[in-house]
């Protein structure tokens, strides 16, 4: 239905009490993970790579000139790219590869860099403390399966550089160590990730879950709305006008019946006018004015009194409800209370009265009463919807109350009040 897309566009329904979403509360995301991932990475590359410089300087009058100086640029000056990328989130991915292959290549290329492999007998070659680096840029650059199997290669060729005259030539278990020591902590590293990962897709997946079933929910309950809105104009609108037609005997009564058919036209564009959702608020001064004017159509007078009511402020959704809810009470009179209409007439006279007031809840309360015939409200039969819909169920549905009191020759009065005092009550609680 029209009004139900309208009211899952808006996000909301006026008088609902389904959950809202707290917008200001940031979830976790894969988005997020992934930025937490990258800076993490950043800085390690920056603690590491300071770490390294006084070793590599160290190391640097044993390199060839030219190799170092290609290696040296290209792994620091990418890792100098890594926090820059990772601290504006640009290009992440793409500084993070860069360092991850020059890291490799710097490794296959060390035989040629390195001119007098003595000092490493004794020392590591300054790449070995950027491993845990690379391969940290490895796992946020790269799949899960490529970056594993980065993870084991970078380690076994440092390891078996170190085999070589231009490693030092380490004994081979010493070299193993090393290599499982870095598989070993880059594996960590990368299980870390990849589970951060996991859990972020497995949280935006809830989240999406979530988000689907609560449209679906706000779109259900504002069909249901619409539906007794459409119930209440059918009953209010069109079904009592063509009884008023049907029954009209006299020049005054065709011209009620007239009048009704006017105000029956009018509904209907008023109920295409507000949509669900709605937000706007209006001054109950509107609500007392067209009250009024819907009085003046009747055949029987009605007293009119409103005390300490000005001043206040409805949802426009709650303003239709209640004129709709007390027109149909009073339309329920003319025609039930005795005097008019096809019910018995009584011997005393009928009064009929509309009372507005504030109402104790902070918002207004309507109470329309008459001094009729009266009704055994237990014995009303369930098909008659001009109480059950246009009155009880239309007033709930905008978050207020509504009571009936009545019994045959006692007279009737309803009672509308808006908002209802449980939801007074239970706002008064959460603020607390």
């Amino acid at each position: 239905m029209a009004a139900a897309e309208a009211v899952a566009a808006t996000g909301g329904v006026a008088g609902s009490t389904l959950p809202t979403m707290r917008t200001g509360i940031k979830a976790i995301s894969a988005a997020k993970i992934e930025t937490i991932v990258a800076r993490a990475a950043g800085i390690l590359g920056v603690v590491f790579g300071l770490q390294s410089v006084p070793i590599m300087f160290s190391q640097l009058p044993d390199l060839d000139p030219v190799w170092a100086g290609a290696v040296n640029l290209a792994i620091f000056g990418g890792l100098i790219l890594v926090a820059i990328a990772t601290l504006f989130n640009r290009f992440v991915r793409l500084t993070t590869s860069w360092v991850a292959f020059a890291y490799l290549l710097g490794l296959l290329v060390w035989p040629l860099t390195v001119v007098d492999a003595s000092i490493f007998t004794d020392q590591k070659p300054w790449l070995w403390f950027l491993c845990t680096v690379a391969t940290a840029c490895a796992a946020v650059a790269f799949p899960v399966g490529w970056a594993a199997a980065y993870t084991l290669l970078v380690p076994i060729v440092y390891g078996a550089l170190r085999t070589f005259p231009s490693g030092g030539n380490v004994d081979t278990a010493l070299a193993a160590l090393d290599a499982v020591y870095a598989i070993m902590l880059g594996l960590v590293v990368l299980i870390i990730i990849t589970m951060l990962r996991q859990a972020a897709a497995a949280v935006d997946l809830a989240q999406a879950a979530a988000l689907s079933t609560y449209t679906t929910a706000v779109r259900q309950h504002a069909t249901e709305l619409e539906r007794i809105e459409v119930d209440a104009i059918v009953h209010d609108s069109v079904l009592t006008t063509l009884l008023s037609a049907a029954n009209a005997r006299t020049p005054a009564d065709e011209a009620l019946a007239a009048s009704m058919a006017t105000e029956a036209i009018a509904r209907l564009d008023a109920a295409g006018a507000v949509i669900p959702g709605d937000d706007r608020v209006v001054p109950v001064e509107q609500l007392e004015r067209r009250l009024r004017a819907a009085i003046t159509a009747f055949s029987a007078p009605v007293s009119v009194t409103v005390r300490q009511a000005h001043g206040l402020r409805l949802p426009a959704q709650v303003t239709e409800a209640l004129y709709s809810a007390a027109v149909q009470a009073l339309v329920n009179s003319m025609q039930h209370a005795g005097g008019t209409g096809t019910e018995p007439a009584v011997r005393r006279p009928i009064r009929r009265s509309l009372s507005l007031s504030a109402g104790e809840s902070g918002g207004v309360r309507l109470e329309i009463a008459d001094t009729g015939i009266g009704f055994d409200i237990d014995k009303t039969p369930s098909a008659r919807i001009g109480l059950r819909v246009s009155i009880l169920e239309r007033i709930a549905a905008v978050g207020g109350e509504s009571s009936v009191d009545s019994a045959p020759g006692a007279g009737t009065r309803i009672v509308l009040e808006w908002p209802a005092a449980n939801a007074v009550d239970l706002q008064q609680g959460v603020d607390a």
